[in-house]
């Protein structure tokens, strides 16, 4: 319905026409999941082609890709035999994938030809490389098998680069720029707690790509799970993450005392009181509850319970999708984290709950044009600073570090991929807030070398010392700086964007002061983390 009413005359720029009696076809006012993947645009005018003979299998193009359009498969003896004569394969690499063939795949008509899986392949040139878009053809049979082939990301520990791109994005084929530097983070999110996850999202490019009506890329995995999204006002984000929170805190606990007043009338040693004692004990453990949660679901509607029992079981299985326990994420920009947001993230990590936040750092206000804003360095080019940013970029980490029960972490996703799974991780498993500042390249920066290039410039922030590297843990107050002394000169760094190089030929006087004051910042700003990491 929603496809042929609303998507398709939409994407025609007809929307006009459609009229209001079509929009009450959607049954709650939501849009529905997944709607981008029929969108299907075909804009690529190169596309990347896959060489088995050389691929190292490490799963980095896929890592990298903003669009979630290239991607691994593992297929088993079966799956293989009905695969298309097309279809590339090989011998899956790995003691738990023994059996298993091992193939890349492209959305063809999902592409933008931004070239990051290529540049981000360790074996350059002969794994991947591009090929014309008329070469490669249209034909998405390879794409659209691949797509039916049984999961199997449980063979692989997911909390690593490779193992994580097993597991379903469950964000793609997204409006974001080619070579953009925030999607990669959301789409690992998603592949890491995307079916377990709450997601207020803060208006801005996150928004943008992540919700332009029709195209909703967030969608569901093989289970029909996935993101419950939700986007608020620009300022109000924290606030109405908050209120999800404490939402979804309320009913777990509603439908705990329904369980335990269950428990009461369960005979001892049953099958009923061990499903609630499994459930009970792994109320607070996100994975554990998972599956406690569908063997106690499994266990009342098999058993045929009488009265108040009956009654009471039937209320927990109404309330069913409150059992398990569900991580709580903010998402948004600098522009919502540093500057208007900032109060409101403030007040809600003074209030201790168990609230995650992943601010995608590009330093300005994206969406809007690229004005300034308290995360853009020293020396930065921006609107409203012109001639150069004259103050230094906000601590947003250190503020928060302030708190005596905040995880933060600083994380760049092509210097440390690992580094930045870990946190993830890390921050999950923190019981009060936590915070992932990550640093996102975007078109705004002007990258002299293309977007593709936006792996190799995610290493030279952290070997350029602009960026730091590090992970805070305030239970055992332990800092560590995951990043090593600077090894690259900071002003080469700079001029290979254009928001820096500007200032060289529009104010040089300028250039030269701020230049030398963001060499030195850069020098402190690691001596102190340095020191914070040896207490």
């Amino acid at each position: 319905y929603v496809i042929d009413n609303l998507l398709i005359p939409i994407n025609k720029q007809k929307g006009d026409e459609i009229p209001v009696s079509k929009f009450m076809g959607l049954k709650d006012g939501t849009m529905p999941l997944g709607t981008s993947a029929f969108e299907k645009r075909g804009i690529a005018s190169q596309l990347p082609l896959w060489n088995k003979e050389y691929c190292l299998q490490c799963n980095q193009c896929s890592f990298v890709c903003p669009h979630a359009v290239i991607r691994p498969f593992l297929l088993d003896e079966e799956e293989a035999e009905k695969a298309p004569e097309t279809f590339e394969m090989t011998d899956a690499k790995g003691e738990t994938l023994k059996d298993l063939k091992y193939s890349i795949q492209v959305s063809k008509l999902d592409c933008t030809s931004c070239g990051c899986c290529i540049e981000s392949c360790p074996a350059k040139g002969k794994a991947l490389k591009f090929m014309t878009a008329e070469e490669a053809g249209v034909d998405q049979l390879d794409w659209n098998y691949a797509l039916t082939v049984s999961d199997k990301s449980n063979l692989i520990d997911k909390f690593s680069v490779k193992g994580s791109q097993f597991v379903k994005p469950l964000v793609e084929f997204s409006g974001a720029c080619a070579g953009c530097g925030e999607t990669p983070y959301v789409k690992l999110l998603t592949q890491l707690y995307g079916d377990k996850m709450y997601f207020a999202n803060a208006t801005g490019c996150l928004q943008a790509w992540g919700a332009a009506m029709p195209c909703m890329p967030y969608t569901r995995n093989q289970e029909g799970k996935g993101p419950a999204w939700s986007n608020s006002l620009f300022e109000n984000n924290a606030e109405f993450s908050y209120g999800m929170c404490l939402s979804v805190k309320q009913q777990r606990e509603n439908v705990a005392m329904d369980v335990k007043k269950l428990q009461e009338k369960a005979a001892a040693g049953s099958e009923l009181e061990n499903a609630i004692a499994k459930w009970q004990e792994a109320y607070d453990d996100l994975d554990a509850s998972a599956a406690a949660s569908r063997n106690l679901t499994e266990v009342l509607q098999k058993l045929e319970l009488q009265g108040e029992s009956k009654e009471t079981a039937d209320a927990i299985l109404q309330k069913k999708n409150h059992l398990s326990k569900k991580t709580m994420w903010m998402v948004g920009g600098d522009g919502w984290a540093y500057d208007i947001g900032y109060g409101g993230l403030d007040h809600v990590f003074a209030m201790g709950e168990d609230v995650n936040v992943l601010v995608v750092d590009t330093e300005v206000y994206s969406n809007t044009g690229g004005q300034s804003s308290k995360a853009t360095p020293v020396g930065a080019v921006a609107q409203f600073q012109s001639s150069g940013k004259k103050t230094g970029k906000k601590d947003l980490g250190l503020l928060l570090m302030a708190y005596d029960n905040v995880y933060v972490a600083q994380c760049v996703m092509g210097a440390n991929p690992n580094q930045l799974i870990k946190a993830f991780k890390e921050a999950v498993e923190h019981k009060g807030p936590s915070i992932i500042i990550a640093y996102a390249p975007c078109i705004n920066h002007g990258i002299k070398a293309g977007m593709e290039h936006v792996g190799q410039e995610m290493k030279n922030v952290v070997d350029s010392g602009y960026w730091c590297l590090y992970r805070y843990h305030p239970k055992t107050k332990e800092f560590f700086l995951d990043s090593k002394e600077p090894v690259m000169d900071l002003k080469t760094f700079l001029r290979g964007e254009v928001r820096y190089s500007a200032l060289e030929l529009t104010f040089s006087e300028n250039a030269e002061k701020l230049f030398a004051e963001a060499e030195e910042n850069t020098k402190s700003k690691y001596e102190k983390y340095r020191k914070m990491s040896q207490k």
